[in-house]
């Protein structure tokens, strides 16, 4: 018993000390940022009309929201949600993604462009009939009667910009900012883990003024728990469970957001190594820029931010619930100020 203990403990020893060693090697490496855009370089810009956006239709409007009918065009394979794009009857592209991060992505882009940042033109269809679909390789079990997929997010497609590449969180135009502290900020109070880089992107814009928008353009891992678990994103339960605000110092403030994935993850020793290689993202804020994004976030009314859970689709008491939430972590974020 004895020496099975010694050995387990070293194992674990062991497996802390390669995660920690490729926790290191993570944060060293940078994704270069793209040098052949056009215009400036933009992660925020102040939300004039925030007090009246319109958070049930989002950043694109009723304008913008999807008309069918949809055509299937072709399936999507990378990352981890089946998805497929659509065109619908107007010749507008659609990217639909199916799963669990289908509610919780459509509030958050709401949320996230209401207070400044850039985020892409989100809808939820509860049901959603395709013409032409095809044998999907991933998802297949989430399509019904051969042309209909319930519960979905389609993004929409505009014609005037392009991704032209990602974005890293520790070497990018905006390091150290105001902004850049308080997008961080706001990814602890929406619990948004998957802070890889590869879930950020940079959308060159064209026209008269062209310049390159910065944006975290996956946002499907909120509203669940503070680390990884693919299982709990749009959790109510988990969501209501975790804890805003870690730690407080003078001058800064620790979020618990992201944390250390969930056990059975231990002992998937490249994935926790990634995992902690991000938690820096959440610690070290300067207050006044946490209390700066408290200040924004408090100025949404209690039925905007209603607004943004009924255009996810989710029932009325999960919408008063997880608004509260969203108001309690605004609160929080309000209370930094007094010391």
């Amino acid at each position: 018993m004895y020496k099975a203990s010694k050995a387990l403990k070293a194992s674990i020893v062991l497996i802390l000390g390669i995660a920690i060693f490729g926790a290191r090697a993570t944060r060293g490496k940078t994704t270069p940022a793209p040098t052949d855009g056009k215009g400036i370089a933009v992660l925020w810009r102040e939300p004039v009309d925030l007090v009246s956006r319109d958070l049930f239709y989002g950043p694109g409007g009723k304008a913008h929201e999807p008309h069918g009918p949809f055509k299937f065009e072709n399936e999507i394979t990378d990352g981890s949600s089946p998805k497929f794009d659509v065109v619908d009857q107007d010749g507008v592209k659609w990217r639909v993604k199916m799963g669990i991060e289908a509610r919780p992505e459509t509030v958050a882009s709401r949320l996230v462009w209401a207070v400044g940042y850039f985020a892409n033109e989100d809808y939820f269809m509860p049901v959603l009939h395709i013409q032409g679909m095809k044998h999907l390789s991933r998802g297949q079990r989430l399509v019904s009667g051969g042309d209909t997929v319930k519960n979905v997010r389609l993004k929409r497609h505009l014609k005037n910009e392009k991704k032209i590449g990602t974005w890293s969180w520790a070497a990018d135009p905006f390091k150290d900012t105001r902004e850049w502290y308080g997008l961080r900020v706001l990814m602890a109070v929406i619990n948004n883990w998957d802070l890889k880089d590869q879930n950020n992107s940079v959308y060159q814009t064209v026209g008269e003024n062209p310049e390159q928008r910065y944006l975290v353009s996956d946002l499907g891992a909120s509203f669940g728990t503070t680390g990884l678990d693919r299982t709990s994103k749009g959790s109510l339960a988990a969501y209501r469970h975790s804890k805003l605000i870690k730690n407080v110092s003078p001058g800064f403030v620790d979020f618990y957001v992201p944390s250390l994935p969930s056990v059975g993850f231990f002992f998937d020793v490249p994935e926790f190594g990634r995992r902690v290689g991000l938690l820096w993202l959440g610690r070290h804020i300067p207050t006044t820029d946490a209390i700066w994004l408290g200040h924004l976030l408090a100025q949404l009314s209690p039925s905007q931010i209603r607004d943004a859970f009924r255009a996810a689709g989710y029932a009325p008491p999960d919408v008063e619930a997880f608004s509260q939430e969203v108001e309690h972590r605004i609160a929080e974020l309000e209370s930094l100020s007094k010391g």
